[in-house]
């Protein structure tokens, strides 16, 4: 939400008919040039002494923007996106609303397939005439039983709340984007750590307004937002990046399309349509200029944001400094620059997703095998080899940016290294070479000895995804592939390639020597990255408090039957007790000549580790859980024993009678569970998750389908948040003990 609204006074070309308003102007219809006619939702709105905005009148301006409405329609294409994807789903309303309400409401719910982030300034407003018009072209999307609404876009204004009439603006801006045919939800910012500091407020609030994204797309259940960033805020973010002495690929600056991955789960519906969002910035293309004349031609106001001319932010210094280097030269050849960093990072992209499709292995005991004897011979060039290894150790760690920097730098010639002899513990992640390959494959696992990260368990309720769930990831996939064979046709050679060795601080000097940039251009930039380095100062990360207000949980919880737990953001339990012993799992006591009655069955989970009234907790595997293993699985079938005592994982003595049908069944358990123990090296073990219960006795081991008694049944599914790469394709496993 733009925070403090004042008059703007954009500088534009043969712009001379603004004049400033209080936004109380009539509904109106408008016509683009995708040949629609928008019905508006009427509103009222309230004057703001506070808030003012720019009024663009059709009597007063008339601008053609048929050029900018084709190359949007071409943009979104090459997205994989088409207006009549339906890449929402109708909410499930049938338990909130009587019988004799359903009907009214579901003529209210409308499949809100895309998703817009909205501020009101000229750039969000922009993509909002732009995308309305895209959403209508050809189709009558806009009927009264939708209220007036454009079928399938919804606009979220966040508020941040951090000024008294913040509430005041987004509503403003809320009735705007309504007369625009545009259904709009304001979601309100928490700070429960109260206000960010000054120095960090912009970050702080990118943050949270990202946050908040995710959230209302998982709750309208919306795969696709877009987001109203442009070429000028590309070239900003290249200088703030070169004078923090990014690499190329960090010089690339934002990518057309990217995907971001929940930070926390609500459901395990959303966890089994978990395709990510799908973030697309339809706008790169077009300037700040052509932002204004897209509010212009589409006769729509905007607000201005006062806190845009503070020098206090980085980006705000960049951008006051930018806009004094008006001339079309420099502003080509920086984009130019740009352009040729985006085509390096396209060519490491190509590069090493084709190594992770030949060289790489995923397994699903949740840990990642590389080929050394397909990478090594290869000679990949150092900046792909990088990505290649940032990709497979953020998928390993499920960290929810890239790994960058001196882990990448340590890990370099470790992974050159043919055959491999050493381990190594980086990012989060353990590489070793992998057991039997004689060090032609390396292991990477995630780091559970606590070096890393700490015990992340995440609790959440079961809900019912439904059929259209399934519709809405599929059609999502989709888009998906439709986007990527766009990309494939860019088939890239090396020789055509720019930077891909040089030093990142002599990337300037090799474009003003490939003459990408003259001599003019390399000073300006120059000085500007001088001047801003001077101002940069280290500060320490703003650290989210959403593990706190989403569930991530203390590791002493306990996991409640039919509850789900997200392990570590890789795993997904749920366990419950069941009333009999099913039939399969009787059929290794056959041969104990055990009473299997009813009234022995009944009575089996009285006696056992499990008990009715405990529940069990979760928590990394370690070595003593397969000794205990070992131990259970000499259990001696001899009558002569009436009482057998097996030593628990905590050294604890634990009893059980021998006529315990539990007993019979952990030990056929325990012998079964280590024949395939032997198959996972003994690094990826540790980062299983087992069931224990309160008093640190083991009672399961889902990976390998142990447990400690025939009516304990557990569900584990390898569901990584965020897959590797990125990708849509790989299919994890489910195992049910």
């Amino acid at each position: 939400m733009a925070r403090g609204l004042i008059l703007s006074s954009p500088t534009l070309t043969a712009t001379t008919c603004l004049f400033a308003s209080i936004s109380k102007t009539p509904p109106k219809s408008f016509n683009l040039s995708f040949g629609l006619k928008l019905i508006h939702h009427h509103y009222h709105l309230i004057p703001s002494p506070c808030s003012f905005s720019v009024d663009s009148s059709p009597s007063q301006c008339s601008i053609d923007i048929s050029k900018y409405t084709e190359t949007f329609s071409r943009r979104m294409a090459m997205a994989g996106l088409k207006p009549h994807h339906r890449i929402g789903q109708l909410l499930f309303v049938s338990l909130i609303f009587p019988a004799e309400k359903l009907n009214l409401f579901c003529k209210m719910q409308i499949f809100a397939q895309l998703a817009l982030g909205v501020s009101g300034g000229p750039d969000s407003m922009a993509l909002c005439v732009l995308t309305a018009g895209w959403k209508t072209a050809g189709a009558d999307a806009v009927t009264s039983e939708n209220g007036g609404f454009i079928d399938g876009l919804l606009a979220i204004i966040v508020d941040h709340g951090l000024r008294a009439e913040s509430k005041e603006e987004a509503n403003i801006v809320s009735h705007r984007v309504s007369k625009m045919g545009i259904r709009c939800e304001i979601a309100c910012c928490d700070w429960p750590s109260g206000r960010p500091k000054q120095g960090q407020l912009q970050e702080a609030a990118r943050e949270m307004r990202y946050q908040i994204f995710q959230e209302v797309c998982a709750q309208h259940r919306i795969g696709v937002l877009l987001i109203a960033q442009h070429a000028d805020d590309q070239a900003e973010l290249f200088i703030l990046r070169l004078s923090r002495n990014s690499g190329v690929l960090g010089l690339a600056g934002m990518p057309f399309t990217s995907q971001i991955f929940p930070t926390y789960t609500q459901s395990y519906r959303e966890v089994q349509a978990n395709q990510g969002i799908l973030l697309v910035r339809p706008l790169l293309e077009f300037s700040k200029e052509d932002m204004y004349k897209i509010c212009q031609g589409g006769s729509e106001n905007w607000v201005e944001d006062p806190t845009n001319q503070s020098p206090l932010y980085a980006r705000n210094r960049i951008r006051m400094v930018l806009n004094n280097l008006s001339s079309s030269a420099f502003k080509f050849e920086l984009q130019a620059l740009i352009s040729a960093c985006r085509i390096t990072r396209t060519y490491v992209d190509q590069i090493a997703y084709s190594l992770i499709r030949d060289a790489v292995v995923i397994k699903d005991h949740g840990y990642v095998v590389i080929d050394l004897q397909i990478l090594c011979p290869l000679k990949v060039e150092d900046i792909c080899l990088m990505k290649f290894l940032s990709l497979i150790l953020q998928f390993v760690s499920q960290r929810q940016r890239q790994i960058r920097g001196s882990a990448l730098k340590l890990l370099m010639d470790y992974i050159r290294t043919f055959p491999c002899k050493n381990s190594v513990t980086a990012a989060g992640c353990y590489l070793c070479p992998d057991p039997g390959s004689r060090g032609s494959r390396v292991l990477v696992c995630c780091c559970s000895n606590g070096c890393a990260f700490p015990l992340k368990i995440e609790y959440f309720e079961s809900q019912s995804q439904g059929q259209q769930g399934c519709c809405v990831a599929n059609e999502l996939e989709k888009i998906i592939e439709a986007e990527k064979s766009y990309a494939n046709h860019l088939v890239l050679d090396a020789s055509d390639v720019h930077f891909l060795d040089v030093n990142p601080e002599l990337v300037l000097t090799e474009a003003k020597r490939l003459n990408i940039i003259g001599e003019s251009t390399y000073n300006s930039i120059f000085a500007l990255q001088k001047q801003e380095t001077a101002h940069f100062r280290s500060k320490t990360e703003v650290i989210s408090d959403s593990a706190s207000k989403h569930g991530v949980t203390p590791f002493s919880k306990s996991l409640q039957p039919g509850q789900f737990c997200y392990f570590m953001d890789r795993f997904i339990l749920t366990w419950k007790l069941k009333n009999n012993i099913d039939n399969d799992k009787l059929s290794g006591l056959v041969d104990y000549e055990m009473d299997l009655g009813e009234e022995t069955r009944s009575l089996c989970c009285t006696s056992c580790v499990a008990g009715n009234n405990k529940v069990p907790e979760v928590r990394h595997m370690i070595e003593s859980d397969w000794l205990y293993l070992a131990e259970l699985s000499k259990y001696p079938l001899s009558k002569n024993f009436p009482q057998y005592e097996v030593k628990s994982v905590n050294g604890t003595k634990q009893i059980m009678d021998r006529t315990s049908p539990c007993l019979h069944y952990a030990s056929v358990s325990a012998k079964q569970a280590l024949r395939l123990l032997k198959s996972i090296p003994v690094a990826a073990r540790r980062s299983l998750p087992v069931l224990i219960n309160q008093q640190g006795q083991l009672l399961s081991i889902p990976s390998v389908n142990f447990k400690h008694c025939p009516f304990l049944m557990v569900h584990m599914e390898f569901k990584p948040k965020i897959p590797l790469g990125g990708g849509h394709t790989h299919s994890y496993s489910k195992i049910v003990t």
